[in-house]
């Protein structure tokens, strides 16, 4: 019988707050200032659903959960940095973030975008020094790559452009399920794509199979988040209720409306679970993880 989602979660979330301990820069370290609100960004709580998604990945290609712990950190990492940007005055202006100050709020507006860069920075000095040897050169070179891409203008940061440059437009559901499959599917992709890539003998058809589960979960992660901007409250959510209506945002809901989003979700939940119909057992935490990322409450 498959460990309960809430009891592998929190054995993970424990496992990868503690590789971010290890690889965070003491804040006794100068410049304190910087290392101080590195810390803060990455360690003031989370859901850890990408580093979830990688150590998931790797169990269901039956990769050794240590060799998954550099992938792991670097995404969150890259999640954590992308957050500290996103609150930014120049960016969304918002003052919570998981029920606490945001990190410019906390620190100031320069220590918060050094962070930011800071993040960006170790976590690719984590993948370059410490994927497992067993995993050949030029694969974790491809490794570096995938990171990189989904990170950047093809994807993260591209996505976030035109998330800007789509505040007070109107946009077609297809517009707008291309700036969330780079907003926040990129990274979702490559979380999965990467922890599978630590087993060497992952095949291409296990990895397409896996990259189109992920492009699901990602969306449908998207949609849900919109779900719980109109519905959920500002405590149960950590950060503003209805920061993306206030700000004029194109959302799902404003689109489609409500209900018609929470189906869509549903949808694409269905489509993820049919790309791991070929996986066996090992694949039911990606399967469980599905059904959570559209039944969650913050």
């Amino acid at each position: 019988m498959p460990m309960k989602l809430d009891s592998i979660m929190q054995q993970w979330q424990a496992r990868i707050d503690q590789v971010l301990l290890q690889w965070l820069p003491p804040d006794t370290t100068t410049p304190t200032p910087l290392h101080k609100a590195m810390r803060y960004a990455v360690l003031n709580g989370g859901k850890r659903i990408r580093p979830l998604l990688v150590y998931a990945a790797g169990q269901t290609v039956s990769s050794h959960e240590t060799g998954l712990d550099a992938v792991a950190a670097a995404v969150e990492m890259i999640h954590a940095y992308s957050l500290v940007h996103d609150d930014l005055p120049a960016m969304d202006n918002d003052d919570l973030r998981r029920g606490k100050p945001t990190c410019h709020k906390a620190f100031n507006e320069a220590t918060a975008i050094l962070a930011g860069d800071a993040l960006q920075c170790l976590a690719f000095h984590i993948m370059a020094r410490h994927l497992p040897t067993m995993i050949p050169a030029e694969t974790r070179l491809e490794m570096l790559d995938i990171l990189a891409v989904a990170s950047g203008s093809r994807g993260m940061a591209g996505g976030q452009a035109i998330d800007l440059e789509s505040v007070g437009k109107t946009l077609t559901i297809a517009e707008l399920e291309n700036m969330h499959i780079h907003k926040t599917g990129a990274l979702i992709r490559a979380s999965v794509k990467l922890g599978a890539m630590c087993n060497p003998q992952i095949t291409p058809e296990q990895l397409d199979l896996l990259d189109h589960y992920a492009k699901c979960i990602g969306l449908a992660f998207q949609i849900h988040d919109d779900v719980l901007d109109e519905i959920a409250d500002t405590n149960t959510l950590g950060k503003t209720q209805g920061a993306d209506r206030a700000l004029n945002k194109p959302t799902y809901p404003a689109l489609m409306g409500l209900e018609e989003a929470r189906q869509m979700a549903v949808d694409l939940h269905h489509e993820a679970l049919q790309s791991l119909r070929d996986f066996d057992a090992k694949a039911d935490v990606l399967r469980q993880i599905a059904r959570y990322i559209i039944e969650r409450e913050y």
